[in-house]
Formats: C-alpha cells, structure tokens, sequence
C-alpha cells in the first residue's frame, strides 16, 4: 500500500496525530491539552524502579524488532492501533522517522515504546511490555537517550496515570505549538 509520507510527517509536524476509530478507519486528531513526558529535571521515576535500573536486568536497543514492538503495541483488547496504521508505522520506519526504543533480557523482548521521530520532537504513539518493569526501563533509557541528542519536546499525547508517575505534564495547545515550533527548527538525529 502506498502512503505519502511527506504529508503524514507534515500533519505530526503540526501538532496532530493518527488514530483508528470503532470502525479502524484512521482519522487525523488533536487535543486541547498536551501530554509531555519532562526532558529536564521535572522528569522523575517510581524509587522502587532505580533498584530494576541498578541491577541492569535490562538491556536497551532501537529498532532491533521494530514489527515485533508494533505488534505487542497492538495488541490489546482496545487500541486505536489498525492493520492499516501499522503499516504507516512501517513505511515512516522505512523511511526513517517511526522508531523502537526497546528492552531486553537476552533474547526476549521485554518492552517498548513506539514513537515518531521529526527535528526535535519525539511522538510517543504507545508503549507495551511484556515482563515486568520492561516498558518502565524504556521509559527512562529513552528519556536519557532524548536529553543526550538534545530533543525539545516528547509528546505522550493524552494523560493516564502510568505517565503521571514519570512526572508527565499536562500544556495548552498554545504551549505546545510553541514548543513544537521550537523542535522544528532543531535538526535532532535520533539514530
């Protein structure tokens, strides 16, 4: 199936994002208020989770099982991941804007984050795991990655309670367009 990408990443680009409905047909959305995982020193993580870090039970990779990471993001009894919207992640991972940001104990894939990577923003489209603390370890080996290439902006999209607990927070559409505009001009290499 074809998809014209440039056209996808100029809508992420401003602020919207994709969604399945009910029905699996995708529809472009956006949000009054924003979810951002903190890039600074508002970013925190549960204490119980620096002992997981400590032990190192985890290791952490990109891109290594990018279908694998779309597939455990998928499956649920209810996402607004499609068939379709799967293969738009594979074609931006193609063609080097949808990324894994995964961990792993040897050989099994314990968890991830699937996200868009555009200048200096990173979109967060969904997380899973699949051992326990997999998707947690992500979370912070992302964020250190993120600080480290010196990203603006890491768009969650909509609160839960599972981000609050990385101190995520809550913006206006004014802010976060301006905030946006400030990872558009930034030339971030994620990879």
């Amino acid at each position: 199936m074809e998809f014209d990408l440039p056209s996808i990443v100029d809508r992420y680009s401003q602020g919207y994002f994709l969604m399945a409905g009910d029905d699996d047909r995708l529809d472009w959305y956006s949000s009054r208020q924003r979810t951002l995982i903190p890039l600074g020193d508002r970013f925190r993580y549960p204490k119980s989770l620096q002992r997981v870090l400590n032990q190192e039970r985890f290791s952490v990779a990109i891109n290594r099982d990018f279908k694998a990471v779309c597939s455990g993001c998928s499956d649920r009894e209810s996402t607004w991941i499609s068939e379709e919207l799967k293969e738009i992640y594979l074609a931006l991972h193609q063609a080097g804007y949808a990324h894994s940001f995964e961990t792993w104990k040897g050989d099994e894939l314990a968890g991830g984050i699937l996200g868009i990577a555009i200048k200096g923003a990173f979109i967060g489209e969904s997380m899973f795991y699949r051992l326990p603390e997999g998707s947690k370890v992500a979370m912070v080996k992302l964020v250190e990655h993120l600080r480290s290439r010196e990203y603006v902006v890491f768009d969650a999209q909509l609160q839960n309670p599972h981000l609050e607990r990385f101190g995520s927070i809550i913006v206006s559409s004014g802010q976060y367009q301006k905030m946006l505009h400030q990872a558009m001009c930034r030339n971030c290499v994620f990879v």
